[in-house]
């Protein structure tokens, strides 16, 4: 993912524009794996001997002053930043100068000048990850940054899990989602693999995998600037909090990246940014991991219309003629025809919200049985805000059918989810036991969201029953 953006002071959704989700996106840096624990502010932590000379080396290259107040160490979520001096709210505790930011205009003119239109900045700047990781500690002097970058063993995004690995998730919307994204890594692969061909001093031998880890490694780390796409040393070494306001800055007159601290840390706490608000699917896909019980989360629930039904012409017309945009849901990924992004329903006594209007109107336009009824609910539309069947249906019976439709959608999805967690059984090696307690983990979120909202679906029919009773 970027993450969220500040340049100039405001507010810019550094968003790289990719296939994976049909629309941009905001991408941050591949963090470590985090524990099923909520985050504590403060963690044991140790100083992280491997970076011990990245940021001396950061701040000679610069000319400027890093950070005075922050020391890389290691927390039980990984690789992180501590405070090692008091820090206030506010304080400005990191400045990244462009200079010492790498992206796509690092990669050296006669390599570039081969790369085709269709070949995106992503790509670009993995290219310049691969040249200095094949140039060695000797040779580049981006060295210090680089070896400093994860292996791709440590990394758990969806891209990475092999074909047998993504089988864990099927029965979620990620795995598609997963698949499309892989295809186009594998297409960013084909586009510049005459360039790897022609330095074959600089690529010999890379291979997908290779370029798949820099691709993802660009994804999960970089911030979209007026350069492109950048990664920030240093500032890409910080563990997310969902809860937190702190945001990187970038000031384009200053030719600097900034980060001010949203509460006080005292030495040993761990300082947190928050990458967006992602839910877990988004989290997996991009970092490779998920936080228990996110308040983002969501699930996609599809509802088509049934072809054997008399009715199936008329309906779709109607729904064609009062659709609304494609849907988004509230991390920015767009919903395919008739699918759905459901969140959690926190009380299954109140108004249902965490289940899309749109997909309790779908519900009542497919139980209706006359050409009647859906006149009925196109004239009360346009009557309206044109918006179609957005309010409780007439006929209560009917009503009750609608919502009973959705329930039993939400059983079926349920009884399947429960299925695939029973299904998942241990592996022996370390990095396969860890995805597939992410997998369980991941798809248990998933099925908390589902039942909760069949809890307030059963309950709302029940309600109208007893009122008709009375």
């Amino acid at each position: 993912m970027f993450m969220q953006f500040v340049t100039g002071f405001q507010i810019y959704s550094s968003a790289i524009q990719r296939p994976l989700w049909a629309t941009s996106r905001c991408r941050i840096r591949t963090r470590c794996n985090f524990s099923n624990s909520s985050y504590p502010h403060q963690v044991l932590q140790y100083i992280d001997e491997e970076c011990g000379d990245f940021l001396p080396w950061l701040r000679q290259k610069s000319g400027a002053e890093i950070s005075s107040v922050l020391s890389i160490g290691k927390s039980i979520y990984g690789r992180s930043l501590f405070a090692c001096k008091p820090i206030q709210a506010g304080d400005c505790i990191l400045k990244v100068p462009y200079s010492v930011q790498l992206a796509p205009d690092n990669l050296h003119p006669s390599i570039n000048s081969l790369l085709g239109e269709d070949v995106g900045n992503v790509a670009k700047l993995a290219l310049v990850i691969l040249l200095h990781q094949r140039f060695g500690e000797q040779a580049s002097e981006w060295a210090p940054y680089i070896s400093c970058l994860p292996r791709v063993e440590d990394m758990h995004s969806t891209v990475l899990w092999s074909d047998e690995e993504l089988k864990m998730i099927k029965i979620s919307s990620l795995y598609h989602e997963t698949l499309k994204h892989k295809g186009q890594i594998e297409k960013d692969f084909s586009s510049i693999k005459h360039v790897l061909d022609s330095f074959p001093e600089y690529f010999d031998g890379v291979t997908l995998h290779e370029f798949k880890h820099a691709y993802n490694l660009v994804e999960s780390r970089g911030w979209v600037s007026t350069r492109g796409v950048s990664m920030i040393p240093f500032a890409d070494f910080f563990n997310h909090d969902a809860n937190s306001e702190t945001d990187v800055l970038s000031d384009d007159f200053k030719q600097v990246s900034e980060v001010i601290a949203d509460e006080n840390y005292a030495p040993g706490d761990e300082v947190l940014i928050r990458y967006g608000k992602f839910s877990n699917a988004r989290l997996l896909l991009d970092f490779g991991f998920i936080i228990p019980r996110n308040k983002y989360d969501q699930v996609k629930v599809e509802v088509n219309a049934p072809p054997n039904d008399h009715l199936h012409a008329l309906k779709l017309d109607l729904l064609h003629r009062h659709t609304t945009p494609s849907l988004k849901d509230v991390n920015d990924l767009s919903s395919q025809e008739n699918g759905f992004m459901v969140m959690e329903v926190k009380s299954s006594s109140g108004k249902g919200r965490g289940i899309p209007q749109s997909l309790r109107a779908l519900a009542r336009v497919l139980c209706c049985t006359s050409p009647q009824e859906l006149q009925d609910l196109a004239m009360e539309a346009t009557q309206n805000d044109g918006r179609l069947a957005r309010i409780p249906l007439k006929n209560r019976d009917r009503e009750v059918e609608a919502h009973q439709l959705l329930h039993s959608r939400f059983s079926h999805m349920i009884e399947n989810y429960k299925a695939a967690l029973e299904s998942l059984t241990h592996h022996s090696s370390e990095k396969h036991r860890r995805r597939m307690q992410l997998a369980r983990d991941f798809l248990t979120g998933e099925l908390r969201i589902l039942e909760s909202a069949s809890s307030w679906l059963k309950n709302y029919c029940q309600t109208l029953k007893q009122r008709e009773s009375v």
